[in-house]
């Protein structure tokens, strides 16, 4: 019914549609500022920072969902393979794409010697923290979630 591939430059329209969706379902749309232009920079350029994967409709090979990751080190236990989104489209959603496409997250993770993989879920998501709770994923208690936009930084430096 669906085949995970390995995501291209020429899927990041089809991709950053699944980002805006995403950003819609988590009541957020005006935090995306990234654009394709970007996304084909930091994806495909000299210094590529992400990956991605594309789960695709068998019979017509629309783009329906996508994992994007990269690589963090932690002190504490080494590298680490951050799973940034995961998005499946709402009117897929349940139909084992996402399935695939998680599983496909772990296997990289292992193929690229990572001594785990990590992701963020808001608590109010109870689809998918149920979905993380069939993998028995931990989840974090304690942590706060910090960030610096770049114009607020500009700013600060600006006036140091």
């Amino acid at each position: 019914m669906y085949t995970i591939r390995k995501g291209e430059k020429s899927d990041i329209p089809a991709v950053f549609e699944l980002i805006k969706e995403l950003a819609l379902y988590e009541k957020a749309p005006e935090q995306v500022t990234n654009s394709i232009a970007m996304m084909e920079e930091d994806g495909f350029g000299k210094h590529p920072v992400y990956g991605f994967f594309v789960a695709e409709k068998a019979d017509t090979g629309k783009i329906i969902g996508t994992a994007i990751y990269y690589y963090r080190y932690s002190t504490w236990k080494g590298r680490r393979l951050y799973l940034e989104d995961y998005i499946v489209t709402e009117s897929e959603r349940g139909k084992g794409a996402g399935k695939l496409l998680f599983e496909k997250v772990m296997q990289q993770c292992m193929e690229d010697n990572c001594t785990g993989m990590m992701w963020q879920v808001l608590d109010w998501n109870e689809p998918a923290i149920n979905f993380y709770k069939k993998y028995d994923s931990e989840f974090d208690e304690g942590w706060i979630n910090c960030h610096l936009q770049a114009a607020d930084i500009q700013k600060m430096l600006d006036n140091m």
